[in-house]
């Protein structure tokens, strides 16, 4: 995993050499500022994003790892009584079921959604939220009203620095998908 980020980051920090070195044979000093205020605001952003992720990712799975139960939720939502099961005696089976109970499973179902759906919302909000890419977006924030107050903006440039991160991530995500097509 280390190995992705450290070649990632040597494609993204090769780009903004490349956007730099563009910058100042046309000197573009402006341009130069926002790309770069733009880029690492982006760059921030992303980070944070990805560090509160793994932190949650972690957190679950070590909190799931602690017990091994057999528990299967796709297999728990299907066949809710274990009812397909062969440990299962053929007479606990129920051959039919009215119209009101068929209800009353529909609605119990339901209602389990609902639940799981608020808490994946909330355990996935801890990652959402993280104090990195919080501050990620004050560095955002305040690079673009620095660049705006101070007549330095310029938005094209800003925008095309703040893409920077999210297209060098695509070509990434393309060619490491290749190399492992190859392996």
């Amino acid at each position: 995993m280390t190995k992705m980020i450290t070649k990632a980051l040597k494609v993204l920090f090769a780009v903004d050499a490349g956007v730099i070195a563009f910058c100042l044979l046309a000197g573009e000093t402006t341009w130069l500022l926002n790309t770069q205020i733009a880029f690492f605001s982006s760059l921030m952003v992303t980070l944070g994003s990805y560090m509160g992720y793994k932190k949650n990712i972690s957190s679950r799975v070590e909190n799931h790892s602690s017990y091994d139960d057999g528990y299967d939720e796709l297999d728990q939502m299907d066949d809710k009584y274990d009812l397909y099961s062969p440990d299962v005696p053929e007479d606990q089976v129920e051959k039919e079921m009215t119209k009101e109970q068929i209800k009353e499973e529909i609605d119990k179902s339901k209602k389990s959604l609902k639940k799981n759906y608020i808490k994946n919302f909330a355990g996935g909000f801890s990652g959402m939220a993280s104090l990195y890419r919080l501050a990620g977006y004050i560095g955002l924030i305040i690079g673009f009203f620095y660049l705006n107050n101070n007549d330095y903006l310029h938005i094209l440039s800003y925008i095309f620095g703040f893409i920077i991160v999210p297209i060098c991530a695509l070509i990434l995500q393309f060619t490491l998908k290749s190399e492992t097509l190859k392996k």
